[in-house]
């Protein structure tokens, strides 16, 4: 029975957190717990569970007589993570020695870059070029040889997906595209400096983009909710 009912706060937790990150909750959205129970099956004890997790990854926020919240986006817990990404991504890169497997990794990252490529020429659908560029930058770990460091960059990464899918919206794809080729490009010509040159120059673009979109939206970053909406939304309520 525990087991259940934890696979079923396991789901309800994956899915909400999946909606927040991918920004199906914008930031200071209300989330009604009751709502979201009827809506997915299920009681308001997951929910609720689930809602106490997101509230410890700092994803929601829960304001007294106003109710549950999806949090702003908090600029010190983005530089952090890009800060993370950053030192893990290009330190991996920097130690890369070919190997046995190195041509597997390169074909899968040209057939990556290839899908991107269609993507942008299909309209750029950002949620499935983002799916292409987190497999991109994964499949780069996997060429150095340190795939197992990606847990730890996705420790913090939801705070740093959700202000990205904010930048790629002002970023150009081509040009992110571009910047992927040009790794690769350095890669292949043995030329590690240049690679990484680029690399960490891609990594930044977040911070570069983040102040534009803080310029044109700075409601997204503030830590307050709209206004209260108490008919909407339900926290933390027995039942």
């Amino acid at each position: 029975m525990g087991e259940l009912r934890g696979s079923i706060r396991q789901r309800v937790y994956d899915e909400l957190r999946e909606r927040i990150v991918t920004l199906q909750y914008p930031p200071r959205s209300p989330i009604s717990e009751k709502d979201l129970a009827a809506e997915l099956g299920v009681s308001r004890t997951p929910v609720r569970e689930s809602l106490l997790m997101l509230r410890e990854e700092g994803l929601v926020q829960v304001f007294p007589q106003m109710g549950t919240f999806v949090s702003h986006v908090d600029i010190d817990r983005v530089r952090l993570a890009q800060f993370v990404r950053e030192a893990i991504e290009c330190t991996a890169l920097a130690g890369f020695v070919r190997s046995e497997s190195s041509r597997a990794h390169l074909e899968a990252l040209h057939d990556n870059l290839d899908a991107q490529r269609a993507v942008a020429a299909a309209g750029a659908d950002l949620a499935e070029f983002f799916t292409l560029d987190q497999a991109f930058h994964l499949e780069l770990l996997k060429l150095s040889g340190r795939e197992s460091a990606w847990p730890i960059v996705a420790s913090e990464r939801a705070h740093l997906d959700r202000a990205r899918r904010f930048g790629l919206v002002i970023h150009p794809v081509p040009a992110l595209i571009d910047q992927h080729q040009r790794v690769v490009d350095g890669i292949e010509a043995d030329d590690l400096d240049a690679a990484v040159t680029v690399l960490r120059e891609h990594l930044r673009e977040i911070l570069i983009d983040l102040a534009k979109v803080q310029q044109q939206s700075p409601e997204i970053f503030d830590s307050m909710p709209l206004r209260p909406v108490r008919r909407l939304v339900t926290t933390l309520e027995p039942g």
